[in-house]
């Protein structure tokens, strides 16, 4: 099944693939250097490049299996009166009156922190498919709540 990214995401993971390449053998080299000090027992040094190598090794073959998975999503161009990939969705609380916008992006490319999540949280899934005007009660951690959909809007991902 293949899983929609941004153009932008999907080139901000090849930048980090490319990174964690470059990566790699300053990190041998560091293993080798902390092997040659003796006893690994009580070797920090050896420790912490094992550990950061087994980050990369794991990181890197996760980016490299994704890649082909992905269906490259150019954000600029899509527009629908439906909440789709690539929406911002500004919506109310029905409860509270706070408002919110999410942009539902793809599941490695999706940063709360700064306002996007992933298609397969919660809330994306229940706001996909919707329009404004719909109201869409979600199962969150915290509880229940109940959003009504304002605002549909496209206009790319920048970073």
């Amino acid at each position: 099944m293949s899983t929609p990214i941004s153009v932008q995401g999907y080139k901000k993971l090849e930048k980090e693939l490319e990174a964690l390449k470059k990566e790699r053998p300053a990190v041998i080299q560091a293993i080798k250097e902390a092997r040659e000090e003796g006893d690994l027992k009580e070797n920090a040094g050896y420790d912490a490049a094992r550990e950061r190598q087994g980050f990369l090794e794991a990181r890197i073959n996760y980016i490299e299996s994704q890649l082909p998975q992905y269906t490259v999503i150019d954000l600029d161009t899509l527009h629908s009166d439906k909440v789709i990939f690539g929406a911002t969705v500004h919506v109310v609380d029905v409860d509270t009156d706070a408002e919110r916008q999410f942009t539902l992006l793809g599941p490695d490319e999706a940063d709360f922190a700064k306002g996007s999540i992933s298609i397969n949280s919660p809330v994306g899934r229940a706001l996909l498919g919707h329009e404004v005007g719909d109201e869409v009660t979600i199962d969150i951690p915290r509880g229940r709540v109940t959003y009504e959909i304002t605002e549909i809007e496209f206009h790319g991902v920048r970073d």
